[in-house]
Protein backbone atom coordinates (compact mmCIF):
# COMPACT_ATOMS: atom_id res chain seq x y z
CA UNK A 1 0.00 0.00 0.00
CA UNK A 2 2.84 2.18 -0.82
CA UNK A 3 3.82 4.40 -3.50
CA UNK A 4 7.62 5.53 -3.66
CA UNK A 5 7.40 7.91 -6.01
CA UNK A 6 5.74 10.51 -4.68
CA UNK A 7 5.52 11.55 -0.72
CA UNK A 8 2.22 13.26 0.66
CA UNK A 9 3.21 16.27 3.00
CA UNK A 10 1.20 18.17 5.81
CA UNK A 11 -0.93 21.18 4.59
CA UNK A 12 -1.35 22.07 8.49
CA UNK A 13 -1.82 20.73 11.88
CA UNK A 14 -4.81 21.57 14.25
CA UNK A 15 -5.68 21.01 17.81
CA UNK A 16 -8.86 18.90 19.28
CA UNK A 17 -11.80 21.44 20.66
CA UNK A 18 -13.07 20.07 23.78
CA UNK A 19 -17.08 20.03 23.66
CA UNK A 20 -19.85 18.14 25.15
CA UNK A 21 -22.66 16.55 23.19
CA UNK A 22 -25.57 14.10 23.83
CA UNK A 23 -26.36 14.57 27.22
CA UNK A 24 -23.55 15.74 28.39
CA UNK A 25 -20.76 13.31 27.37
CA UNK A 26 -17.16 15.25 27.15
CA UNK A 27 -15.27 15.30 24.08
CA UNK A 28 -12.70 16.40 21.85
CA UNK A 29 -14.03 17.89 18.17
CA UNK A 30 -10.57 17.35 15.95
CA UNK A 31 -12.90 17.71 12.52
CA UNK A 32 -16.04 20.28 12.76
CA UNK A 33 -14.26 23.06 14.68
CA UNK A 34 -13.83 27.27 13.21
CA UNK A 35 -10.09 25.73 13.10
CA UNK A 36 -11.43 22.82 10.71
CA UNK A 37 -14.98 23.13 9.61
CA UNK A 38 -14.44 19.81 7.75
CA UNK A 39 -12.29 18.10 5.51
CA UNK A 40 -14.66 17.01 1.95
CA UNK A 41 -15.74 14.69 2.61
CA UNK A 42 -15.87 14.45 6.37
CA UNK A 43 -17.73 16.45 8.02
CA UNK A 44 -16.49 15.84 12.09
CA UNK A 45 -14.39 13.51 14.16
CA UNK A 46 -14.79 13.35 17.57
CA UNK A 47 -12.68 11.61 20.22
CA UNK A 48 -14.45 10.41 23.85
CA UNK A 49 -11.88 9.16 26.53
CA UNK A 50 -12.46 9.23 30.10
CA UNK A 51 -12.67 6.71 33.03
CA UNK A 52 -15.12 9.58 35.02
CA UNK A 53 -18.10 7.90 34.61
CA UNK A 54 -20.00 11.21 35.09
CA UNK A 55 -18.19 12.61 32.06
CA UNK A 56 -20.44 9.44 29.79
CA UNK A 57 -22.83 7.88 31.73
CA UNK A 58 -25.83 10.28 30.36
CA UNK A 59 -24.73 8.72 26.43
CA UNK A 60 -26.48 10.06 23.72
CA UNK A 61 -30.05 9.59 23.70
CA UNK A 62 -32.88 9.22 21.11
CA UNK A 63 -31.83 11.75 18.38
CA UNK A 64 -32.52 12.00 14.65
CA UNK A 65 -29.84 12.29 11.42
CA UNK A 66 -30.62 12.33 7.87
CA UNK A 67 -27.84 12.76 4.99
CA UNK A 68 -24.62 11.01 6.33
CA UNK A 69 -22.96 8.24 7.21
CA UNK A 70 -21.50 7.86 11.26
CA UNK A 71 -18.22 5.85 11.82
CA UNK A 72 -18.04 4.77 15.53
CA UNK A 73 -14.73 3.01 16.66
CA UNK A 74 -14.63 1.66 20.27
CA UNK A 75 -11.24 1.27 22.29
CA UNK A 76 -12.32 0.51 25.63
CA UNK A 77 -15.61 0.29 27.12
CA UNK A 78 -19.26 -0.77 25.84
CA UNK A 79 -21.93 1.22 23.60
CA UNK A 80 -25.43 -0.10 22.71
CA UNK A 81 -27.00 1.07 19.74
CA UNK A 82 -30.56 1.28 19.03
CA UNK A 83 -32.45 2.95 16.36
CA UNK A 84 -36.40 3.06 14.94
CA UNK A 85 -35.97 0.90 12.37
CA UNK A 86 -35.29 -2.51 14.60
CA UNK A 87 -31.62 -2.51 14.81
CA UNK A 88 -29.56 -3.08 17.91
CA UNK A 89 -25.87 -3.51 18.84
CA UNK A 90 -23.45 -3.60 21.32
CA UNK A 91 -20.06 -1.82 20.57
CA UNK A 92 -17.09 -3.32 22.27
CA UNK A 93 -13.77 -2.68 22.51
CA UNK A 94 -11.80 -2.87 19.02
CA UNK A 95 -15.34 -2.68 17.44
CA UNK A 96 -16.74 -0.74 14.73
CA UNK A 97 -20.23 0.37 13.42
CA UNK A 98 -20.65 1.92 10.63
CA UNK A 99 -24.08 3.49 10.19
CA UNK A 100 -25.91 5.06 6.78
CA UNK A 101 -28.95 7.96 8.11
CA UNK A 102 -29.84 8.11 4.50
CA UNK A 103 -33.26 9.42 4.65
CA UNK A 104 -34.10 9.39 8.09
CA UNK A 105 -33.97 7.72 11.18
CA UNK A 106 -33.23 7.78 14.99
CA UNK A 107 -30.97 6.59 17.43
CA UNK A 108 -29.84 6.19 20.69
CA UNK A 109 -25.94 5.16 21.92
CA UNK A 110 -25.78 5.05 25.58
CA UNK A 111 -22.68 3.50 27.51
CA UNK A 112 -23.52 -0.56 28.55
CA UNK A 113 -21.06 -0.01 32.12
CA UNK A 114 -21.32 2.23 35.46
CA UNK A 115 -17.89 2.69 35.78
CA UNK A 116 -14.40 2.04 34.25
CA UNK A 117 -13.03 3.33 31.27
CA UNK A 118 -14.90 4.74 27.90
CA UNK A 119 -12.46 5.88 24.77
CA UNK A 120 -13.07 5.61 21.26
CA UNK A 121 -13.86 7.99 18.08
CA UNK A 122 -17.10 8.82 15.74
CA UNK A 123 -16.57 10.07 12.22
CA UNK A 124 -18.89 11.55 10.07
CA UNK A 125 -19.20 11.31 6.25
CA UNK A 126 -21.18 12.42 3.69
CA UNK A 127 -22.81 11.39 1.29
CA UNK A 128 -23.37 12.61 -2.17
CA UNK A 129 -26.75 14.31 -3.60
CA UNK A 130 -27.29 11.21 -4.79
CA UNK A 131 -27.42 8.83 -1.89
CA UNK A 132 -29.08 11.66 0.55
CA UNK A 133 -32.74 9.70 0.67
CA UNK A 134 -31.52 6.47 0.42
CA UNK A 135 -33.02 3.21 2.45
CA UNK A 136 -30.55 3.98 5.97
CA UNK A 137 -28.62 1.37 6.87
CA UNK A 138 -26.76 -0.27 10.37
CA UNK A 139 -23.55 -2.38 9.78
CA UNK A 140 -22.08 -3.86 13.22
CA UNK A 141 -18.19 -5.21 12.98
CA UNK A 142 -17.10 -7.10 16.11
CA UNK A 143 -13.06 -6.96 16.74
CA UNK A 144 -12.34 -10.22 15.20
CA UNK A 145 -13.59 -9.09 12.09
CA UNK A 146 -11.30 -6.22 11.53
CA UNK A 147 -7.81 -7.85 10.60
CA UNK A 148 -4.28 -6.72 11.95
CA UNK A 149 -1.31 -6.71 9.69
CA UNK A 150 2.00 -5.98 10.41
CA UNK A 151 3.66 -4.35 6.81
CA UNK A 152 6.74 -3.30 8.78
CA UNK A 153 8.81 -4.12 12.01
CA UNK A 154 7.25 -2.60 14.89
CA UNK A 155 3.79 -1.95 12.73
CA UNK A 156 0.55 -3.21 13.65
CA UNK A 157 -2.50 -1.70 11.63
CA UNK A 158 -5.82 -2.20 11.89
CA UNK A 159 -7.38 -2.17 8.83
CA UNK A 160 -11.35 -0.81 9.36
CA UNK A 161 -11.67 0.39 5.73
CA UNK A 162 -9.46 0.03 2.48
CA UNK A 163 -6.48 -2.07 2.16
CA UNK A 164 -3.14 -3.08 3.47
CA UNK A 165 -1.14 -6.18 2.62
CA UNK A 166 -3.69 -8.05 1.32
CA UNK A 167 -5.97 -7.29 3.98
CA UNK A 168 -9.35 -5.75 3.30
CA UNK A 169 -11.35 -3.51 5.98
CA UNK A 170 -14.86 -4.79 6.48
CA UNK A 171 -15.93 -1.25 5.37
CA UNK A 172 -17.22 -0.50 1.68
CA UNK A 173 -18.59 2.96 0.27
CA UNK A 174 -18.65 3.46 -3.28
CA UNK A 175 -18.97 6.74 -3.19
CA UNK A 176 -15.94 7.84 -1.20
CA UNK A 177 -13.81 5.34 -1.15
CA UNK A 178 -12.40 5.51 2.34
CA UNK A 179 -9.71 4.51 4.32
CA UNK A 180 -9.43 4.04 8.02
CA UNK A 181 -6.36 2.95 9.41
CA UNK A 182 -5.58 2.01 13.57
CA UNK A 183 -1.67 1.98 13.33
CA UNK A 184 0.41 1.41 16.57
CA UNK A 185 4.40 2.32 16.31
CA UNK A 186 6.95 0.44 18.84
CA UNK A 187 9.29 3.53 19.62
CA UNK A 188 11.41 4.47 16.40
CA UNK A 189 9.33 2.58 14.08
CA UNK A 190 7.96 3.58 10.81
CA UNK A 191 5.89 2.54 8.04
CA UNK A 192 4.06 4.79 5.36
CA UNK A 193 0.67 4.17 3.68
CA UNK A 194 -0.29 5.27 0.51
CA UNK A 195 -2.96 8.32 -0.02
CA UNK A 196 -4.94 7.55 -2.61
CA UNK A 197 -4.69 10.21 -5.83
CA UNK A 198 -7.17 12.46 -5.81
CA UNK A 199 -8.49 11.95 -1.55
CA UNK A 200 -8.39 14.03 1.21
CA UNK A 201 -6.56 12.45 4.70
CA UNK A 202 -5.58 13.14 7.73
CA UNK A 203 -3.40 11.44 10.58
CA UNK A 204 -4.51 11.86 14.21
CA UNK A 205 -2.00 10.99 17.13
CA UNK A 206 -3.94 9.60 20.31
CA UNK A 207 -1.02 8.38 21.98
CA UNK A 208 2.90 9.55 21.94
CA UNK A 209 4.09 11.94 19.37
CA UNK A 210 4.61 11.17 15.54
CA UNK A 211 6.47 12.48 12.42
CA UNK A 212 4.37 12.61 9.51
CA UNK A 213 4.94 14.03 6.04
CA UNK A 214 7.54 14.28 3.85
CA UNK A 215 8.75 17.15 6.11
CA UNK A 216 8.64 14.76 8.89
CA UNK A 217 6.26 17.34 11.08
CA UNK A 218 6.28 17.01 14.67
CA UNK A 219 2.90 16.30 15.80
CA UNK A 220 1.76 16.11 19.65
CA UNK A 221 -0.91 13.42 20.96
CA UNK A 222 -4.01 15.55 20.57
CA UNK A 223 -3.19 16.63 17.05
CA UNK A 224 -4.41 16.14 13.78
CA UNK A 225 -2.17 16.41 11.03
CA UNK A 226 -4.46 17.55 7.35
CA UNK A 227 -2.22 15.76 4.17
CA UNK A 228 -1.71 17.17 1.31
CA UNK A 229 -0.50 15.43 -2.37
CA UNK A 230 -0.53 11.83 -3.29
CA UNK A 231 2.20 9.14 -2.08
CA UNK A 232 3.44 7.71 0.57
CA UNK A 233 2.47 9.68 3.81
CA UNK A 234 5.80 8.78 5.74
CA UNK A 235 4.94 8.29 9.58
CA UNK A 236 7.90 7.92 12.41
CA UNK A 237 7.19 7.40 15.85
CA UNK A 238 9.00 10.32 17.74
CA UNK A 239 10.74 9.27 20.55
CA UNK A 240 8.45 6.40 22.30
CA UNK A 241 5.47 4.45 21.07
CA UNK A 242 3.14 6.06 18.77
CA UNK A 243 -0.65 5.42 17.84
CA UNK A 244 -2.71 7.33 15.08
CA UNK A 245 -5.11 6.99 13.04
CA UNK A 246 -4.70 7.94 9.34
CA UNK A 247 -8.22 8.42 7.56
CA UNK A 248 -8.82 9.36 3.80
CA UNK A 249 -11.38 9.41 1.30
CA UNK A 250 -12.58 10.68 -1.91
CA UNK A 251 -14.25 14.60 -1.93
CA UNK A 252 -17.54 15.08 -3.10
CA UNK A 253 -17.09 18.43 -3.62
CA UNK A 254 -20.61 19.21 -3.70
CA UNK A 255 -22.38 22.12 -1.31
CA UNK A 256 -23.00 21.35 1.80
CA UNK A 257 -25.91 22.55 4.04
CA UNK A 258 -26.13 21.45 7.72
CA UNK A 259 -27.89 22.09 10.93
CA UNK A 260 -27.64 20.15 13.54
CA UNK A 261 -27.95 16.60 13.13
CA UNK A 262 -28.88 16.80 9.69
CA UNK A 263 -26.45 17.37 6.38
CA UNK A 264 -27.69 18.22 2.99
CA UNK A 265 -27.09 20.38 0.05
CA UNK A 266 -29.68 23.42 0.01
CA UNK A 267 -31.24 25.27 2.59
CA UNK A 268 -34.71 24.21 1.62
CA UNK A 269 -33.55 20.27 2.14
CA UNK A 270 -32.62 21.30 5.56
CA UNK A 271 -35.84 22.90 6.15
CA UNK A 272 -37.51 19.81 4.74
CA UNK A 273 -35.64 17.62 7.28
CA UNK A 274 -36.91 19.28 9.95
CA UNK A 275 -40.26 19.08 8.79
CA UNK A 276 -40.34 15.43 8.12
CA UNK A 277 -39.03 14.72 11.60
CA UNK A 278 -41.17 16.45 13.05
CA UNK A 279 -43.91 14.69 11.60
CA UNK A 280 -42.39 11.63 12.50
CA UNK A 281 -41.67 10.52 8.71
CA UNK A 282 -37.95 9.19 10.29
Amino acid sequence: MTDSARTARVARVVAGMPTRDGAGVRLTRLVGTPQLDMLDPFLMLDEFGTDRPQDYLAGFPDHPHRGFETVTYMLEGRMRHRDNRGNEGLLVPGGVQWMTAGRGLVHSEMPEQEEGRMRGFQLWVNLPARDKLCEPRYQEFAPDRIPRVRPAPGVEVAVIAGRVDGATGPVEQPATSPVYLDLALDAGAAWAPALPEGHAGFAYVFEGAAQVGSDAREVARGQLAVLDGAGEVRLHAAGDAARLLFVAGRPLREPVARYGPFVMNTREQLQQAFLDYQAGRF
